[in-house]
Protein backbone atom coordinates (compact mmCIF):
# COMPACT_ATOMS: atom_id res chain seq x y z
CA UNK A 1 0.00 0.00 0.00
CA UNK A 2 1.58 3.15 -1.06
CA UNK A 3 1.67 6.16 0.86
CA UNK A 4 -1.19 8.17 -1.16
CA UNK A 5 -3.49 5.34 -0.95
CA UNK A 6 -3.28 5.27 2.87
CA UNK A 7 -3.88 8.61 3.54
CA UNK A 8 -6.56 8.72 0.92
CA UNK A 9 -8.08 5.72 3.29
CA UNK A 10 -7.27 7.81 6.51
CA UNK A 11 -8.97 11.12 5.20
CA UNK A 12 -12.30 9.25 3.70
CA UNK A 13 -11.96 7.40 6.98
CA UNK A 14 -12.22 10.60 8.90
CA UNK A 15 -14.75 11.65 6.74
CA UNK A 16 -17.03 8.91 7.02
CA UNK A 17 -16.79 8.31 10.99
CA UNK A 18 -17.42 12.75 11.49
CA UNK A 19 -20.25 12.86 9.32
CA UNK A 20 -22.34 9.57 9.49
CA UNK A 21 -24.11 11.01 12.57
CA UNK A 22 -23.96 14.34 12.33
CA UNK A 23 -26.79 16.10 9.98
CA UNK A 24 -24.61 17.34 7.20
CA UNK A 25 -25.04 14.16 5.07
CA UNK A 26 -21.91 11.65 5.32
CA UNK A 27 -22.60 10.18 1.90
CA UNK A 28 -22.69 13.92 0.51
CA UNK A 29 -19.30 14.51 1.82
CA UNK A 30 -18.11 11.52 0.36
CA UNK A 31 -19.10 11.99 -2.88
CA UNK A 32 -17.72 15.11 -2.88
CA UNK A 33 -14.11 14.44 -1.17
CA UNK A 34 -13.81 11.14 -3.00
CA UNK A 35 -14.03 13.49 -6.32
CA UNK A 36 -11.86 16.10 -4.81
CA UNK A 37 -9.00 13.48 -3.98
CA UNK A 38 -9.79 11.32 -6.96
CA UNK A 39 -10.79 7.72 -5.16
CA UNK A 40 -13.09 6.36 -6.80
CA UNK A 41 -13.61 3.30 -8.80
CA UNK A 42 -14.25 -0.45 -7.98
CA UNK A 43 -12.45 0.30 -4.84
CA UNK A 44 -13.87 2.91 -3.66
CA UNK A 45 -17.22 1.10 -3.67
CA UNK A 46 -16.42 -1.60 -1.54
CA UNK A 47 -14.52 0.95 0.76
CA UNK A 48 -17.29 2.85 1.09
CA UNK A 49 -19.29 -0.06 2.45
CA UNK A 50 -16.65 -0.69 4.65
CA UNK A 51 -16.00 2.63 6.37
CA UNK A 52 -19.68 2.97 6.66
CA UNK A 53 -20.43 -0.41 8.41
CA UNK A 54 -17.35 0.81 11.17
CA UNK A 55 -19.42 4.15 11.49
CA UNK A 56 -22.53 1.96 12.85
CA UNK A 57 -20.19 -0.31 14.64
CA UNK A 58 -19.02 2.25 16.50
CA UNK A 59 -22.27 3.47 17.58
CA UNK A 60 -23.42 -0.19 18.33
CA UNK A 61 -20.51 -0.13 20.91
CA UNK A 62 -21.48 3.19 22.52
CA UNK A 63 -24.81 2.05 23.04
CA UNK A 64 -24.11 -1.69 24.19
CA UNK A 65 -25.85 -1.39 27.59
CA UNK A 66 -28.74 -0.25 26.07
CA UNK A 67 -29.27 -2.88 23.11
CA UNK A 68 -28.10 -5.77 25.55
CA UNK A 69 -30.87 -4.89 27.84
CA UNK A 70 -33.31 -4.76 25.06
CA UNK A 71 -32.48 -7.99 23.86
CA UNK A 72 -32.20 -9.75 27.17
CA UNK A 73 -35.45 -7.86 27.92
CA UNK A 74 -37.71 -8.51 24.82
CA UNK A 75 -39.45 -11.80 26.32
CA UNK A 76 -41.17 -10.41 29.11
CA UNK A 77 -40.20 -6.53 29.59
CA UNK A 78 -42.57 -4.29 27.85
CA UNK A 79 -40.71 -1.53 27.45
CA UNK A 80 -37.92 -3.42 25.98
CA UNK A 81 -40.73 -5.02 23.32
CA UNK A 82 -42.09 -1.42 22.76
CA UNK A 83 -38.95 -0.30 21.73
CA UNK A 84 -38.39 -3.06 19.33
CA UNK A 85 -41.81 -2.56 17.95
CA UNK A 86 -41.21 1.31 17.34
CA UNK A 87 -37.54 0.52 16.01
CA UNK A 88 -39.25 -2.05 13.08
CA UNK A 89 -42.11 -0.01 12.19
CA UNK A 90 -39.50 2.91 11.52
CA UNK A 91 -37.31 0.77 9.89
CA UNK A 92 -39.97 -0.60 7.28
CA UNK A 93 -40.22 2.23 5.15
CA UNK A 94 -36.80 2.29 4.61
CA UNK A 95 -36.72 -1.54 3.55
CA UNK A 96 -39.52 -1.10 0.94
CA UNK A 97 -38.33 1.97 -1.19
CA UNK A 98 -34.99 1.35 -0.73
CA UNK A 99 -35.10 -2.07 -2.11
CA UNK A 100 -37.30 -0.37 -4.77
CA UNK A 101 -35.28 2.76 -5.92
CA UNK A 102 -31.93 2.26 -4.89
CA UNK A 103 -30.05 1.14 -7.85
CA UNK A 104 -32.33 4.33 -9.87
CA UNK A 105 -31.18 6.49 -7.07
CA UNK A 106 -27.14 5.52 -7.51
CA UNK A 107 -27.24 5.51 -11.32
CA UNK A 108 -28.64 9.57 -11.44
CA UNK A 109 -28.36 11.26 -8.07
CA UNK A 110 -24.82 10.16 -6.79
CA UNK A 111 -23.71 13.41 -7.94
CA UNK A 112 -21.54 16.60 -6.39
CA UNK A 113 -24.63 18.73 -7.80
CA UNK A 114 -27.49 16.37 -6.41
CA UNK A 115 -25.30 16.15 -3.30
CA UNK A 116 -25.23 20.32 -3.03
CA UNK A 117 -28.35 21.22 -3.83
CA UNK A 118 -30.10 19.03 -1.09
CA UNK A 119 -27.54 20.65 1.38
CA UNK A 120 -28.86 23.52 0.65
CA UNK A 121 -32.52 23.15 0.80
CA UNK A 122 -31.85 20.29 3.83
CA UNK A 123 -30.59 23.33 5.52
CA UNK A 124 -33.03 25.64 5.03
CA UNK A 125 -35.31 22.97 5.95
CA UNK A 126 -33.43 22.42 9.45
CA UNK A 127 -33.02 26.66 10.42
CA UNK A 128 -37.07 26.48 10.13
CA UNK A 129 -37.88 23.40 11.74
CA UNK A 130 -35.71 25.14 14.71
CA UNK A 131 -37.65 27.90 14.94
CA UNK A 132 -40.87 26.34 15.46
CA UNK A 133 -42.10 26.28 18.45
CA UNK A 134 -41.53 22.30 19.79
CA UNK A 135 -44.73 20.93 21.54
CA UNK A 136 -42.20 17.65 23.38
CA UNK A 137 -44.53 14.71 24.05
CA UNK A 138 -41.21 12.28 24.23
CA UNK A 139 -38.75 13.25 26.05
CA UNK A 140 -36.97 10.00 25.59
CA UNK A 141 -36.79 6.99 22.88
CA UNK A 142 -38.69 4.84 25.77
CA UNK A 143 -41.87 7.66 25.32
CA UNK A 144 -42.12 6.79 21.69
CA UNK A 145 -45.38 5.65 20.38
CA UNK A 146 -45.69 3.85 17.08
CA UNK A 147 -47.39 6.50 15.23
CA UNK A 148 -44.07 8.88 15.43
CA UNK A 149 -41.99 6.00 14.95
CA UNK A 150 -43.64 5.59 11.30
CA UNK A 151 -43.46 9.62 10.21
CA UNK A 152 -39.63 8.96 11.50
CA UNK A 153 -39.29 6.04 9.11
CA UNK A 154 -41.12 8.41 6.12
CA UNK A 155 -38.75 10.74 6.54
CA UNK A 156 -36.00 8.85 6.66
CA UNK A 157 -36.57 8.27 3.61
CA UNK A 158 -35.46 11.20 2.48
CA UNK A 159 -32.18 10.36 2.46
CA UNK A 160 -32.63 8.15 -0.46
CA UNK A 161 -31.34 11.64 -2.03
CA UNK A 162 -27.62 12.07 -1.42
CA UNK A 163 -26.88 15.08 0.54
CA UNK A 164 -30.27 15.11 2.21
CA UNK A 165 -29.04 12.98 5.36
CA UNK A 166 -30.16 10.14 7.25
CA UNK A 167 -29.45 11.54 10.35
CA UNK A 168 -30.97 15.10 9.61
CA UNK A 169 -33.95 13.47 8.20
CA UNK A 170 -34.37 11.54 11.37
CA UNK A 171 -33.67 14.04 13.82
CA UNK A 172 -35.79 17.01 12.19
CA UNK A 173 -38.76 14.67 11.99
CA UNK A 174 -38.06 13.80 15.81
CA UNK A 175 -38.36 17.51 16.20
CA UNK A 176 -41.87 18.05 13.91
CA UNK A 177 -43.39 14.79 15.48
CA UNK A 178 -42.76 15.91 19.08
CA UNK A 179 -39.32 13.87 20.65
CA UNK A 180 -36.96 16.28 22.18
CA UNK A 181 -33.58 17.25 20.59
CA UNK A 182 -31.64 14.11 22.73
CA UNK A 183 -34.44 11.54 22.24
CA UNK A 184 -34.10 12.78 18.18
CA UNK A 185 -30.88 12.19 18.50
CA UNK A 186 -30.98 8.88 20.05
CA UNK A 187 -33.46 7.32 18.31
CA UNK A 188 -31.27 8.17 15.04
CA UNK A 189 -28.66 6.30 16.26
CA UNK A 190 -30.74 3.65 16.82
CA UNK A 191 -32.99 3.60 13.57
CA UNK A 192 -29.27 3.48 12.23
CA UNK A 193 -28.53 0.25 13.27
CA UNK A 194 -30.56 -2.23 11.41
CA UNK A 195 -31.13 1.01 8.16
CA UNK A 196 -27.14 0.86 7.75
CA UNK A 197 -26.45 -3.28 9.08
CA UNK A 198 -29.25 -3.97 6.17
CA UNK A 199 -27.57 -1.48 3.76
CA UNK A 200 -24.01 -2.62 3.85
CA UNK A 201 -24.72 -6.32 4.13
CA UNK A 202 -26.98 -6.04 0.70
CA UNK A 203 -24.12 -3.88 -0.68
CA UNK A 204 -21.77 -6.72 0.67
CA UNK A 205 -23.92 -8.98 -1.75
CA UNK A 206 -24.72 -7.07 -4.86
CA UNK A 207 -20.85 -6.10 -4.88
CA UNK A 208 -19.24 -9.40 -3.48
CA UNK A 209 -17.28 -9.66 -6.71
CA UNK A 210 -15.34 -6.79 -5.48
CA UNK A 211 -13.93 -8.14 -2.33
CA UNK A 212 -13.23 -11.50 -3.79
CA UNK A 213 -9.37 -10.39 -3.59
CA UNK A 214 -7.62 -9.77 -0.36
CA UNK A 215 -5.09 -6.91 -2.46
CA UNK A 216 -7.29 -4.13 -0.88
CA UNK A 217 -7.83 -5.90 2.76
CA UNK A 218 -4.80 -2.85 4.11
CA UNK A 219 -6.81 -0.60 2.60
CA UNK A 220 -9.77 -1.64 3.85
CA UNK A 221 -8.48 -2.17 7.35
CA UNK A 222 -7.30 1.23 7.85
CA UNK A 223 -10.55 3.26 6.68
CA UNK A 224 -12.31 0.93 9.15
CA UNK A 225 -10.43 1.51 12.26
CA UNK A 226 -10.02 5.58 11.47
CA UNK A 227 -13.79 5.28 10.90
CA UNK A 228 -14.46 3.52 13.92
CA UNK A 229 -12.59 5.99 16.15
CA UNK A 230 -14.04 9.00 14.58
CA UNK A 231 -17.52 7.77 14.59
CA UNK A 232 -17.28 7.16 17.99
CA UNK A 233 -15.67 10.81 18.73
CA UNK A 234 -18.40 12.35 16.81
CA UNK A 235 -21.67 10.58 18.65
CA UNK A 236 -20.20 11.79 21.79
CA UNK A 237 -19.44 15.69 20.60
CA UNK A 238 -22.95 15.17 19.20
CA UNK A 239 -24.57 14.54 22.37
CA UNK A 240 -22.87 16.78 24.50
CA UNK A 241 -23.61 19.54 22.15
CA UNK A 242 -27.52 19.11 21.23
CA UNK A 243 -27.54 19.28 25.61
CA UNK A 244 -27.57 22.83 25.25
CA UNK A 245 -27.79 24.03 21.47
CA UNK A 246 -29.72 23.74 18.70
CA UNK A 247 -28.98 22.34 15.45
CA UNK A 248 -28.72 25.85 13.54
CA UNK A 249 -24.82 25.81 13.17
CA UNK A 250 -24.73 22.31 11.18
CA UNK A 251 -27.60 24.12 9.14
CA UNK A 252 -25.75 27.23 8.17
CA UNK A 253 -22.90 24.48 7.91
CA UNK A 254 -24.75 22.81 5.01
CA UNK A 255 -26.28 26.14 3.25
CA UNK A 256 -22.36 27.55 3.07
CA UNK A 257 -20.73 24.13 1.79
CA UNK A 258 -23.68 23.42 -0.60
CA UNK A 259 -23.10 27.01 -1.73
CA UNK A 260 -19.73 26.90 -2.44
CA UNK A 261 -19.80 23.87 -4.63
CA UNK A 262 -22.64 25.30 -6.51
CA UNK A 263 -20.81 28.11 -6.90
CA UNK A 264 -17.42 26.95 -7.97
CA UNK A 265 -19.86 24.60 -10.86
CA UNK A 266 -21.40 27.81 -11.88
CA UNK A 267 -18.03 29.50 -12.84
CA UNK A 268 -16.55 27.15 -14.25
CA UNK A 269 -13.18 26.37 -11.43
CA UNK A 270 -14.79 22.73 -11.18
CA UNK A 271 -16.02 20.66 -13.37
CA UNK A 272 -18.46 18.68 -10.96
CA UNK A 273 -20.31 17.36 -13.69
CA UNK A 274 -17.99 14.83 -14.56
CA UNK A 275 -17.50 13.38 -11.26
CA UNK A 276 -17.96 9.63 -11.04
CA UNK A 277 -17.59 9.03 -14.86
Amino acid sequence: MDIWLAVQAIILGVVEGLTEFLPVSSTGHQIIVADAIDFTGQRAKAFNIIIQLAAILAVMWEYRRKIVSVVVGLPREAEAQHFTVNLLVAFFPAVVLGLSFADLIEQWLFNPITVATALVVGGVVMLWAEKRTHTISAETVDDMNWKQALKIGCAQCLALVPGTSRSASTIIGGLFFGLSRKAATEFSFFLAMPTMVGAAVYSMYKHRELFASGDDLPVFALGFVTSFIFAMLAVRALLKFIANNSYAVFAWYRIVFGMLILATWQLGFIDWTSAGE
